[in-house]
């Protein structure tokens, strides 16, 4: 007792910056949750179909809802880049077989999930509004993108989410549609943001060509 009595004020400014520490491991802890909350989550992958048939979803697993602006599909090949807005789509209108357009620009809510086409349409619709040649198609280095941009919240700047897909279109229906990668890439950073710009700028001066 009489050494705790002796060293009573170094004892307690260690125990002072202790307690600092442990406060500032919780105020980290409850940060990282807030930021994880608050940080858009969209993923892009396949569903209800194997190959080309396979249905392009897009999910919004983010903690609020975000709004879609575009969704852009891109054709990679060795001769350059053909990228297209396809948010909005042709549907039959069952009057006299006429075809009405619509589109998926608007909001998703958080949890919920939206299927575009299939990834074959998709190509279809890239190879018709490009000309593109059936014997490009059928060249084994394609790679297929789906990029989206939509506003998430009240921020100014718009965010992303990109996935690319092997496309073989001569292999057997399980192979003809592999991911690049496991996850979709997320496009959050503010680098990546204004990646995000860029790829609507690009969309809308294409529209206005």
């Amino acid at each position: 007792m009489q050494w705790l009595n002796d060293h009573a004020q170094a004892i307690s400014a260690v125990a002072s910056v202790c307690t600092l520490f442990v406060w500032l491991f919780y105020a980290q802890l409850l940060y990282n949750g807030y930021v994880r909350q608050r940080r858009p989550r969209i993923i892009v992958n396949r569903g209800k179909g194997v190959g080309t048939d396979a249905l392009c979803l897009i999910s919004n697993m983010s903690s609020e809802a975000i709004y879609i602006q575009h969704l852009v599909a891109v054709l990679h090949t060795p001769e350059g880049a053909y990228p297209l807005d396809i948010v909005e789509y042709q549907q039959q209108s069952g009057e006299e077989n006429e075809a009405c357009y619509r589109t998926h620009q608007g909001p998703l809510p958080s949890g919920d999930y939206l299927h575009i086409q299939t990834f074959g349409s998709i190509v279809q619709q890239l190879a018709r509004y490009w000309k593109l040649d059936d014997a490009l198609l059928r060249e084994q280095t394609l790679t297929l993108e789906i990029r989206v941009i939509a506003i998430y919240g009240s921020e100014d700047m718009p965010v992303g989410a990109a996935r690319r897909f092997h496309l073989s279109l001569q292999a057997e229906p399980t192979r003809q549609l592999v991911p690049v990668h496991l996850d979709t890439q997320r496009m959050n950073s503010r680098r990546d943001r204004q990646r995000v710009v860029e790829w609507a700028k690009e969309i809308e001066l294409h529209k206005a060509q």
